[in-house]
């Protein structure tokens, strides 16, 4: 079960909030060894500051299974004001019908549990709630950074993107932005690789949060 929680909404939230920014140092920092900040066990940068939306994984016990942020491209994101080098000499993407998503994060606890064709459930639960979440908002596209690791896992899951720029070595791995298109059948791709049937959005009243483009 995917619960949306925008940014201005942690506090009241503080539990998920610690599991996710614990999270992700965890996996950016411990595992992946990203150059990332972190502080009292929690990893956090400058744009948690921009009341983004933050996609949720709960388990039945209200535990935390993974979790992704998104930022309207109209305001500042990751691919402009960090990873501009992947665009070349192209102009920024900038549109209200184009949203970010970054921080992609699943527990090892939750890495056991997988589909019919080995794709993680969590992952595929979190990629269908990005096309979710963008159908409701009226989105386009969903843009993202990502390296070759993920790459892999994404073409398993059926996102594929139309790449854009060119992708570079930064840090000790090949890093790619691409461009995936929010429609029914890329959703329909995802719910197929992992054994998803029917929404993976909280149908809790007032479970999740409002959505504008």
């Amino acid at each position: 079960m995917i619960k949306l929680i925008y940014g201005y909404e942690l506090a009241r939230e503080a539990y998920l909030a610690d599991q996710m920014f614990r999270l992700r140092a965890e996996v950016f920092k411990g595992r992946l060894n990203w150059e990332v900040k972190v502080s009292n066990g929690w990893e956090q940068d400058q744009f948690d500051r921009h009341n983004p939306l933050y996609a949720l994984s709960i388990d039945t016990d209200g535990e935390l299974q993974g979790a992704l942020r998104l930022l309207p491209t109209t305001g500042p994101h990751m691919l402009r004001d960090v990873f501009n080098s992947l665009m070349d000499d192209d102009a920024p993407i900038v549109s209200p019908q184009i949203w970010e998503s970054t921080r992609f994060c699943v527990s090892p606890k939750a890495a056991a549990i997988r589909s019919h064709n080995r794709l993680n459930y969590v992952t595929g639960e979190l990629l269908a709630s990005i096309v979710e979440v963008g159908q409701r908002a009226g989105l386009s596209s969903v843009i993202s950074v990502y390296d070759a690791r993920m790459r892999r896992i994404l073409r398993l899951a059926g996102c594929e993107a139309v790449e854009v720029g060119t992708p570079r070595k930064i840090g000790n791995v090949t890093t790619y932005a691409g461009l995936f298109p929010i429609d029914t059948p890329m959703l329909e791709r995802i719910r197929a690789a992992a054994g998803i049937e029917g929404s993976v959005l909280d149908v809790t009243p007032n479970a999740n949060a409002t959505l504008a483009a």
